[in-house]
């Protein structure tokens, strides 16, 4: 009956959102799943996408015309997005495999015919480039598309919208200070021959200024804008509600550095009397700003997000020792795990993730979870991004597949770690999935590769030992975790789509191959590693990678002949440093425990 009367809700917003089109005579409307940031994550009031179509997952955007209504997400979702959209009469678009149409194209094909149309949006939510992708997109078919760009589209009918969110605001040590850093950005802003330039990603600015907050959840970010010009430098924040003396002190101390603290509502005012040539980036700067800039623009890839990837030595110590508390959180964890269902005690999904989270808490300089843990058990697991349930959650018995992805954030660093343990007896195919998918892990974990290359070239390595038993995942393979920032961040990464950037030395990323069986189980191993130099020789600069994450793999399932003599010897070798590193910071049981599960296969 819930599942139902939520169905219609859902239809009714639709249907809703097609009056409006009608008594304004718009032909579409995109609901874009991003934030005036154009953020990943998003805080409450930007979850427009969640709101109208009930699909709670990060990554979708919607887009209703007067027959049609349908939702754009990839295949991480695409289980998810069947069960959430059912009965609502939206319909998922597929993106990221072979045969898809992204929005243009598809609007392009649905109005094609058509001499002119007219297409709304929230114009704060969507990238400038978005929008020039579909209007251009549909002059090919002879077109004309004109926009309809309004902030905040969804407010006449979304009455109880939640407000911008406001955190209390503070700084941190990061090795470098904000001043050295605006120094470096007015250098490239001389370099591009321009006078200003515009940043709007949320960690970015965060990055520059040194400054965190929690304005949404695992994400330690300030909603706010930033502009720098080659004497002033502006940040645009909401300043008013809290009454911190940490606080006060940080914006006196920003006010003595030259930094300009300035209503967040000023940024679009203050752009359309600008009379200087302004860098942005059209991927990261929304519609709506991108016009109220009256002066010349200088399109640009921020260079921000390029140089906060590569960690310096201050950083890098201190993720060093992120994974090292964190790892001995995991160690007490699976141990309290293994014992709890061993002993059927009816522990569930949700007791596990509230477990881990309690442990994590005890950590000093613990400052919350860097996502919603995803602990899952049986088929959940077959749901790369499963949303665990706080109610009637699975219970775990003994046997099996569990999977848990999790991370923290710490002042000091920020984890990622995905765990897929056998609870107890295991089927032929769950060990040979098992195997493979650790192999697959190990092969890019053990990869030595030449300077100058990107994330793309090696993300066959993750997938080989699978492909071979025809056998495959459909998500990238790593992306990059920040420091004390988003736990997902480029310019890098390493997947299959064609990303031209290289790994470089200081940047960190995941290693997450994956198996799923819908309907079964799924399994997950994952690491985080951090590029390094391999040496010098006469055929180049060679890169790889040391391995971040510390806490053992299980190896009591591994069917041993699927490994050969380098993956066993990698993986020995992984496990008897985390019990070397691990055994006396934990409990004498644990560690124990943890002798035992790392002996050498």
């Amino acid at each position: 009956m819930f599942v139902a009367v939520m169905a219609n809700t859902y239809a009714d917003r639709v249907e809703a959102l097609r009056r409006i089109m009608r008594e304004r005579d718009w032909d579409a409307i995109i609901i874009p799943g991003a934030d005036p940031h154009l953020s990943e994550y998003l805080a409450p009031r930007w979850k427009q996408v969640e709101w109208v179509s009930g699909f709670t997952a990060e990554t979708a955007d919607l887009v209703i015309t007067l027959d049609h209504a349908g939702l754009w997400t990839d295949s991480r979702y695409f289980i998810q997005a069947r069960k959430q959209l059912s009965d609502t009469g939206i319909e998922l678009h597929k993106t990221r495999v072979p045969e898809q149409v992204l929005i243009p194209e598809w609007l392009a094909d649905h109005f094609g015919r058509q001499q002119e149309i007219v297409i709304a949006l929230d114009s704060l939510c969507v990238s400038s480039a978005f929008v020039d992708s579909i209007v251009s997109r549909l002059a090919e078919e002879g077109t004309q598309c004109s926009i309809a760009g309004i902030p905040n589209l969804l407010d006449s009918i979304w009455k109880d919208r939640p407000a911008v969110p406001r955190t209390r605001i503070f700084q941190v040590e990061t090795g470098e200070s904000r001043g050295d850093k605006i120094d470096w950005l007015r250098s490239f802003l001389s370099e591009q021959c321009s006078a200003a330039i515009l940043i709007s990603a949320l960690d970015e600015i965060a990055w520059m200024l040194n400054v965190r907050a929690s304005d949404i959840d695992y994400n330690p970010l300030v909603i706010s804008y930033l502009l720098v010009t080659e004497d002033r430098v502006c940040w645009y924040v909401l300043k008013d509600g809290y009454d911190y003396d940490e606080e006060r002190e940080l914006f006196s101390e920003l006010a003595s550095e030259g930094v300009e603290i300035l209503p967040y509502g000023d940024i679009e005012l203050d752009l359309s009397g600008f009379d200087l040539p302004v860098c942005l980036d059209p991927d990261a700067v929304s519609y709506e700003l991108s016009k109220c800039i009256t002066s010349s623009v200088i399109p640009v890839q921020s260079p921000v997000a390029a140089r906060k990837a590569v960690k310096n030595v201050f950083e890098v110590n201190n993720i060093r020792k992120a994974h090292l508390l964190d790892g001995v959180v995991m160690e007490r964890f699976l141990y309290w795990l293994e014992h709890s269902v061993e002993a059927q005690t009816g522990v569930t999904e949700y007791d596990a993730a509230r477990k881990l989270y309690e442990l994590r808490s005890e950590v000093e300089g613990f400052c919350g979870e860097s996502f919603e843990t995803i602990s899952a058990y049986g088929e959940g697991a077959a749901l790369p991004h499963y949303v665990t349930p706080h109610v009637n959650a699975p219970v775990l018995f003994p046997e099996g597949l569990y999977l848990c992805d999790s991370g923290a954030q710490y002042e000091f660093g920020t984890t990622d770690i995905t765990r897929t343990v056998p609870l107890g007896r295991c089927t032929r195919t769950q060990q040979e999935d098992y195997t493979l998918v650790l192999k697959c892990h190990i092969d890019l974990a053990m990869a030595i590769w030449p300077a100058g290359t990107p994330g793309c070239r090696l993300d066959a390595l993750a997938r080989e030992p699978l492909w071979r038993y025809k056998r495959n995942f459909g998500h990238g393979t790593g992306h990059g975790v920040g420091y004390f920032l988003g736990v997902h961040e480029g310019p890098h990464d390493i997947r299959q789509n064609l990303n031209p950037v290289p790994l470089t030395p200081g940047m960190i990323v995941s290693d997450e191959p994956a198996i799923y069986r819908e309907g079964e189980f799924g399994i997950r191993h994952e690491n985080l590693l951090l590029v390094r130099s391999a040496g010098t020789n006469a055929f180049g600069s060679w890169l790889r990678f040391e391995t971040l994450t510390i806490c053992h793999f299980d190896t009591s399932i591994i069917i041993k002949e699927l490994l050969n003599a380098d993956e066993i010897k990698w993986l020995n070798d992984y496990n008897e440093m985390v019990y070397n590193t691990l055994s006396d910071r934990l409990p004498r049981s644990v560690a124990a425990w943890l002798k035992e599960k790392t002996a050498a296969i």
